[in-house]
């Protein structure tokens, strides 16, 4: 009767143990996806960071009398280029989204630019990467917010404490970008 008893002890104590690892694993695993998921959008904007000079170079032979557009892409750049971690990364990327905006409305005025393919070519690549951007933020949201959701769950809170996570902050857009955008007709 004793064996049964110690069985049984050492069973439950087994699966504890591999009920605890299962949930330290679980935990290590979600806070590298919020990792991961940061990574990918940093990817994303160095392609970006890299096509900007290309961008910059077909449109100042257009643009000579719009320098201040071109500079602030080039503040913006180095800004990124300065950021040390994600807050100041995306306060950067911020920058950037507004004078790459500024920039495609300037170029409205220039039915010249317009027509060149190089500028097409690369708008259309700014673009689509702005357009991947959007969706790895979406994602780092996503796993922010599943990793913030366990980390406050039982039972997975106490394991949580054990590894000393804190809540991760979500991906938001500039007070500016959230602004009703003002559009015109002439």
């Amino acid at each position: 009767m004793s064996w049964i008893i110690l069985a049984v002890f050492a069973f439950t104590f087994v699966g504890a143990v591999l009920y605890a690892v299962g949930l330290y694993n679980g935990l290590v695993n979600l806070k590298h996806a919020v990792v991961r998921a940061w990574a990918n959008i940093d990817v994303l904007l160095k392609q970006r960071h890299d096509e900007l000079p290309k961008l910059v170079n077909t449109v100042k032979g257009y643009m000579q009398h719009e320098k201040e557009v071109l500079t602030r892409i080039t503040e913006a750049r180095s800004a990124y280029a300065r950021a040390s971690g994600p807050e100041q990364q995306a306060q950067a990327d911020a920058e950037m989204r507004g004078a790459l905006g500024r920039l495609f409305a300037v170029a409205e005025n220039y039915p010249e630019l317009k027509a060149d393919t190089s500028f097409q070519m690369l708008q259309e690549r700014i673009s689509a990467i702005e357009e991947q951007i959007a969706d790895r933020r979406e994602f780092y949201n996503h796993s922010v917010n599943v990793f913030n959701v366990r980390i406050e769950q039982i039972p997975d809170v106490f394991m949580a404490n054990l590894m000393r996570l804190e809540a991760r902050e979500l991906f938001r857009a500039a007070e500016e970008e959230r602004r009703d955008v003002e559009v015109s007709f002439p």
